[in-house]
């Protein structure tokens, strides 16, 4: 009568393998006082399957997982895994993956300082030139650094012209499908504290050190070949990852985009630059591109359109090369430790065990990334919310689900 009922119970799971039934049907010590204990991972599947189904929230809203074994190198679970949906900010999960299997471990974002003309006493005539490389790092107390330089080569008075090089990308100041009444980045080269007042402080700072700025004009040019190199102020992709990862950062995400867009070669750089090679990592890894829509680095566009499937292979694929996973991973929250996480999952068994990349827009909740499994497995995992209302109901059934995937 045991057998037949544990017979039973594996048909209408309808996920034990066929060795998983008959061990199971032959160990009588998961039977313990009418308590049902399945082996892992259909202990896994069957608590899924019921969150799956006895959620109410799934009643007027949709859902798309997967989640996917490392170590044994298959699926673990599905539902809805092909759905293409809106990622929120977990498309900075494409964004990363992409960028560090282009640009590499080792890129890093310059905003350079040059100049050129003749230093007469104490005035030099000629032409200064502020050279863009998109970086959201860029900060006032570099901008010191930038005027102290030009206050190193012992002048007072700079009479000439400022030369900005912004050729680094186009001139589109936000991204496609940005809502119009939300507080977004604007998108320059020439960033100072995350602001394009990048001329206007520069100014301020000479006047603070004493150099008197005369008959100054502005021209859009790069540096020539001649000019002398005066400072270059540089961060690596890690430093930018830290923030984009941690604090789900768009204006960090969007830089990256464009440096990723601009590694083609093609000046000046533009989105669709960054989506073709989106486009081709994607192919790379067996996946139809063409089934998905790529059209910001950050998340913040209503036009992207991902599935779960796509975010867990690139996962997969960023797992199995240590030049992207030694990168991403340190980058990602840490559940009850620290970024958008850090206060999600605390007191449970996924504390500081799952890292995960939080997607959040009006109506899309979603979380991709890494956990440990109880009996050792590492498993990636992308869980994609749509049309929710009730945030904070979405991020707890993501939290327990999270939770599942990490206990006994």
């Amino acid at each position: 009568m045991r057998r037949l009922f544990f017979f039973l119970l594996s048909m209408c799971c309808g996920m034990m393998s066929a060795v998983a039934q008959s061990e199971l049907l032959l160990n009588d010590s998961v039977y313990e006082d009418s308590v049902i204990v399945l082996p892992w991972p259909e202990n896994v599947q069957m608590k899924l399957d019921s969150m799956v189904a006895n959620d109410e929230m799934l009643q007027t809203s949709q859902l798309g997982l997967m989640v996917y074994d490392l170590t044994a190198d298959s699926a673990l679970y599905t539902f809805n895994h092909r759905q293409t949906m809106r990622p929120a900010s977990t498309m900075k999960v494409v964004t990363a993956i992409t960028a560090l299997d282009r640009l590499g471990g080792n890129h890093v974002l310059r905003t350079s300082l040059a100049y050129s003309g003749d230093i007469s006493g104490r005035t030099l005539t000629g032409n200064i030139y502020l050279g863009g490389g998109m970086d959201p790092m860029f900060s006032e107390e570099d901008m010191r650094e930038f005027a102290m330089r030009v206050q190193n080569l012992g002048i007072d008075t700079l009479r000439g012209a400022i030369m900005l090089d912004r050729s680094m990308k186009d001139t589109v100041k936000w991204g496609e499908g940005w809502c119009w009444d939300d507080k977004n980045p604007e998108l320059t080269p020439l960033l100072v504290d995350r602001k394009p007042y990048f001329v206007e402080s520069f100014l301020i700072e000479l006047s603070q050190l004493g150099i008197v700025v005369d008959s100054i004009s502005l021209f859009e040019e790069p540096a020539p070949e001649d000019a002398i190199p005066l400072y270059v102020c540089e961060h690596n992709i890690d430093q930018l990852l830290m923030k984009m990862m941690k604090d789900s950062d768009n204006l960090y995400a969007e830089c990256l985009y464009y440096h990723l867009a601009a590694s083609l070669g093609r000046h000046p750089a533009r989105a669709q630059h960054a989506q073709s090679l989106e486009r081709s990592l994607v192919g790379t890894l067996g996946l139809d591109s063409s089934k998905y829509r790529f059209a910001d680095g950050s998340g913040l566009s209503l036009y992207n359109y991902v599935s779960p499937e796509l975010l867990s292979r690139l996962l997969q694929y960023a797992w199995r090369t240590p030049r992207i996973k030694s990168h991403l991973l340190p980058s990602l929250p840490v559940a009850g430790v620290d970024g958008t996480l850090k206060k999600r999952m605390k007191n449970t068994v996924a504390e500081g065990n799952v890292r995960a990349k939080t997607g959040t827009l009006t109506g899309v909740i979603s979380l991709a990334g890494y956990c440990t499994a109880a009996n050792g497995h590492d498993l990636c995992f992308v869980i994609m919310n749509q049309g929710v209302l009730k945030w904070r109901d979405t991020r707890d059934f993501q939290d327990r689900l999270s939770v599942i995937l990490c206990e006994e």
